[in-house]
């Protein structure tokens, strides 16, 4: 929750006042901005996580429910009637209402710390899908280059092994000539090194996995008998 935004949008400061004194007085409170409904579209919001709507001015509700995204996470503590709820959950399916009875403020913050923690997981489960693309191109990315390994190093003593005739003999170069296959065989002989040192870490991680599916074909028999 530290790390969440909220954006409290109301037209009645003492609304504001309690829920942000309320918020703050928690062990975990969320970054809070507080605007009037004359001034938010035209302000420069920070990305929020959930918008609490309080008492606005008069006619001001719809306009406000109306330019806010509808997917955005929204708690609405504010009068309106069934008739106005319903049109208004139909565009925006994660609106929660909270009348604004004595007991409000607890509601409200038990009802906003749940869709926070559900927009923090939806984030996370994201981050982690993300990653996970990212690694599956990675793997396939490096099964391509364990398969060409092999012909890869053949392209090179091929290279290197011509590049060494024609040093043996350098009478019969330029100078410009002489210079510039020792270039290629200097370059030859790095790539050869950097293709030795990508199969020792294929090898390495080839043996952690195994060792790491060992322990755990060994855990899992000792796991049982101790049922």
């Amino acid at each position: 929750m530290p790390n969440s935004n909220v954006l409290i949008l109301t037209d009645e400061t003492e609304f504001a006042r309690l829920l942000t004194a309320c918020w703050q007085a928690e062990r975990q409170a969320p970054g809070i901005t507080v605007l009037g409904s004359d001034v938010w579209k035209d302000h420069e919001v920070l990305p929020h996580d959930l918008v609490v709507v309080g008492p606005l001015l008069h006619g001001k509700l719809s306009d406000v429910l109306k330019a806010l995204e509808t997917a955005a996470a929204v708690i609405l503590c504010a009068p309106a009637d069934s008739r106005e709820l319903a049109q208004l959950r139909s565009r925006h399916p994660r609106l929660v209402h909270i009348p604004l009875r004595e007991d409000w403020t607890q509601t409200l913050l038990l009802v906003a710390g749940e869709s926070l923690r559900r927009t923090e997981a939806l984030r996370l489960a994201r981050q982690a899908e993300s990653k996970a693309v990212s690694n599956e191109r990675d793997a396939t990315l490096g099964r391509y280059m364990t398969d060409m390994k092999h012909s890869v190093s053949n392209a090179l003593t091929s290279m290197l092994g011509n590049a060494e005739l024609l040093l043996l003999e350098p009478g019969q170069l330029s100078k410009e000539s002489l210079a510039q296959i020792k270039t290629i065989h200097s370059m030859a002989l790095r790539i050869n090194e950097i293709m030795q040192r990508f199969s020792s870490l294929a090898s390495e991680m080839r043996e952690a996995e195994n060792a790491s599916q060992a322990e755990t074909e060994d855990v899992s028999p000792s796991t049982s008998r101790r049922r």
